[in-house]
């Protein structure tokens, strides 16, 4: 489950949220966001790619109950987890890259390793 942050959003709209930056995320490899949602999307991102890990069939299934799109979750499968088969934990990179100009809040990088 995520941290603490609610991030101005319900349950709902919250969980919602991080759903599609976790599946957006994944299919791109990086993604330029506040650093409060980076922070948020990390540990589920990389939940998933441990999923992907698993392999079997049960762990499909609980990554395509998170992640919105198939395709994401068969490269999660196909391509992340083998990449990431050595490594445990730590797949992921949050960056900060300054202030956004519009509202001044605090902008991070969120990557995968290489």
């Amino acid at each position: 489950m995520p941290g603490t942050r609610k991030l101005g959003k319900t349950t709902d709209q919250r969980m919602a949220m991080l759903r599609q930056q976790v599946t957006d995320f994944l299919d791109n490899g990086k993604m330029e966001t506040t650093l409060t949602r980076a922070k948020e999307i990390q540990p589920l991102a990389e939940k998933m790619i441990t999923l992907g890990k698993a392999g079997d069939l049960a762990a499909y299934r609980q990554a395509m109950s998170f992640i919105t799109r198939e395709d994401v979750c068969k490269k999660i499968f196909k391509e992340l987890a083998p990449k990431y088969a050595d490594r445990n934990g730590g797949y992921t990179r949050v960056v900060r890259t300054g202030v956004r100009r519009g509202d001044a809040a605090e902008t991070a990088q969120i990557s995968l390793v290489d």
